[in-house]
């Protein structure tokens, strides 16, 4: 923890004075010269430092623009959905989310309660299982082969009864994922906690998160999930064309 300290200090120290010698970032860390030297160096090989000449000063590198740019796009996202997430709320009474895939997990960036909500769990920041929820299938059907496989081959925790742990099952359901365009989580993740997940794309047509609905599965039934996903997959389309993706 104390390295990690350290980098955010050095990162900190840049992006104050703009640039800094060896011998300025030490004295701000409390440490020796190649103590200081060596943090840096791990820095620059990471592209978030960049240094000035063979013994110039150092600065922000472009890798931080990268991280920067990535959090700027979630935020973006976030604003861009809320007003269909409002809007999809308001016509099925359910919890509408905005989730994207954080690597391993669904990260949820967006959500609003419908009228006939009754639970009062925020999802905003909440990271939840590829495996077991609605979004997070469509995010994981639609990740590269790689990711799929390295995402599987791990054990796969059982949440309820329902949850399916099994990755060949899960893969052999990717493809009707994909072919339907929704993803459905029946008890799954919680007993008595229905969803169902439809896919959003950016410019590149890629996926690039999962809008969803969910409900308590007396009044989400099966057959208002099915009713809710032509709805779902408008608002979805909408958003993506916002994104500057267009359906050929």
């Amino acid at each position: 923890m104390q390295s990690v300290d350290r980098a955010v200090t050095v990162l900190e120290l840049l992006a104050r004075n703009g640039e800094a010698g060896i011998t300025e970032i030490a004295g701000e860390l409390g440490v020796h010269k190649s103590t200081a030297s060596r943090l840096v160096s791990v820095l620059e090989a990471r592209g978030l430092v960049e240094q000035f000449g063979e013994r110039g000063k150092y600065a922000i590198g472009f890798g931080i623009v990268r991280l920067a740019g990535a959090a700027t796009e979630r935020m973006d996202l976030s604003r861009m959905g809320r007003p269909f997430c409002e809007s999809l709320a308001a016509e099925l009474g359910e919890t509408v989310n905005i989730a994207i895939r954080d690597y391993d997990v669904a990260l949820n960036i967006s959500q609003t309660r419908g009228t006939a909500s009754v639970t009062t769990h925020n999802w905003v920041g909440q990271r939840t299982p590829l495996h077991a929820t609605s979004s997070g299938k469509v995010l994981l059907a639609h990740a590269p082969r790689d990711d799929q496989d390295a995402l599987l081959s791990g054990d796969l925790e059982q949440y309820t009864t329902r949850t399916i742990t099994d990755p060949a099952e899960l893969r052999s359901s990717f493809g009707l994922i994909v072919r339907d365009a929704y993803a459905t989580s029946y008890e799954e993740l919680e007993l008595g906690l229905h969803a169902a997940a439809v896919a959003v794309h950016d410019q590149n047509g890629d996926v690039v998160a999962a809008l969803s609905a969910s409900g308590p599965a007396y009044r989400f039934t099966r057959k208002r999930v099915r009713e809710a996903v032509g709805s779902m997959t408008s608002a979805a389309r909408e958003l993506s064309a916002q994104l500057g993706y267009w359906e050929s």
